[in-house]
């Protein structure tokens, strides 16, 4: 898998964590430097080991499916992307937040965002792909979006939400029917 492929499904996956991290800026009464590279961290680390772990787990799997590989891959970036753009038509707007970092919320938020980059690295089982390199590259930009989505909420409100899962989901369902276009032979 191209590293560019990767840098987009990062980005797919980052998603909602931009998403929410959009919310938690709006709702700062006065931007917070400290609690703004906690949450990213978080994040990040959490994008980061999911798909490691999801990787993992594939890898036992992996000889019993290496026929239809970029079929799982296909359908595991469908879903969550279309998971990610029915949440994206379909959720109403976020409550209001508290302005404290509570630190069981923050888990709870770094789990809930990163279950998408869990599935995704059960796909990477399938493909050619350094799962070091790429867990980096997520983590990486997972904290980069997080920490800008926070500094743009905190400056402009939630208006960027539903584009930014849209999106999401769009790019992981584009990056999906590439892989299984790819194999078979079309691209």
């Amino acid at each position: 898998m191209a590293l560019w492929s990767v840098f987009f499904v990062a980005l797919g996956v980052s998603a909602d964590a931009f998403a929410v991290a959009l919310g938690k800026g709006m709702h700062m009464r006065r931007f917070n430097l400290r609690n703004a590279l906690i949450i990213s961290t978080a994040f990040g680390v959490f994008q980061a080991v999911m798909p490691v772990i999801g990787w993992l787990l594939g890898t036992q799997f992996a000889s019993y499916i290496t026929g239809i590989d970029h079929w799982v891959a296909f359908v595991l970036l469908g879903l969550i992307g279309g998971k990610m753009l029915w949440e994206a038509f379909s959720n109403p707007e976020d409550k209001e937040v508290d302005d404290r970092l509570k630190i069981r919320e923050l888990l709870v938020l770094s789990v809930a965002t990163s279950v998408d980059a869990l599935a995704v690295g059960l796909s990477f089982a399938f493909l050619a792909i350094s799962i070091t390199e790429t867990a980096i590259l997520i983590g990486v930009t997972t904290f980069v979006l997080t920490f800008a989505g926070i500094l743009i909420g905190h400056r402009a409100g939630v208006k960027f939400r539903r584009p930014a899962e849209i999106a999401g989901g769009l790019i992981l369902i584009l990056i999906g029917t590439r892989i299984l276009l790819d194999h078979l032979g079309i691209l």
